[in-house]
This record gives structure tokens, C-alpha cells and sequence, in this order.
């Protein structure tokens, strides 16, 4: 399994902005090896992390190379102060499975 963090501070977003951010999200629910998401913020709110799952790293592949993300990727000075991306391979995952 692949984990990709998209770490951001928020800038302001606009119709574009929600209109890509749709879009982008139902890619990657329809791309095949799509496992879920979660999104975590700093305690003071000003640092978002999104987590996407995926089964192989081909997939997670597949869905960056979309027209709507790499839109959004061209543009997105006009929504973030800032970002970084971390593409993780997970060797392990456990847990009480209630979250």
C-alpha cells in the first residue's frame, strides 16, 4: 500500500478551486487501487495534511497524471501559502479497526 500526504496552509478558494477540488476527488474514487482518505489539521488550524491510499503505486500514478489534477498543480499558487508532498510506502498497518 502507497500513502501520499498533502500537506498545505489554506490561502483563500474560489469557484475554480471547489469546482477542481470535486473533481479531482471523484478521480480519485473511480481510479482503480483507490483504498480511502483522511485529512488532519495543526491544532492552531493553519496546516492541513490529506492522506490518500492506495494499493499500488502504479494507481496512485494513474490518478496524478488526470487533466483536472495537474490543473490544479499548475495553479495552485492561486489557493495554498505553501505545500509539501510525501509519497510513503507502507510496509505495515494494525490498529483496534474503530476509527
Amino acid at each position: 500500500m502507497y500513502e501520499i500526504s498533502f500537506i498545505f496552509r489554506p490561502g483563500d478558494y474560489d469557484a475554480d478551486f471547489h469546482r477542481l477540488d470535486a473533481e479531482i476527488d471523484a478521480i480519485a474514487k473511480a481510479t482503480p487501487g483507490y483504498l480511502g482518505s483522511r485529512t488532519w489539521q495543526s491544532e492552531d488550524g493553519t496546516v492541513l495534511n490529506a492522506v490518500y491510499r492506495w494499493e499500488h503505486l502504479d494507481n496512485l500514478k494513474e490518478f496524478s497524471r488526470s487533466s483536472p489534477h495537474l490543473q490544479a498543480k499548475s495553479e495552485y499558487q492561486r489557493w495554498y501559502q505553501g505545500y509539501e508532498v510525501v509519497v510513503a510506502k507502507v510496509i505495515s498497518r494494525y490498529g483496534d479497526d474503530r476509527l
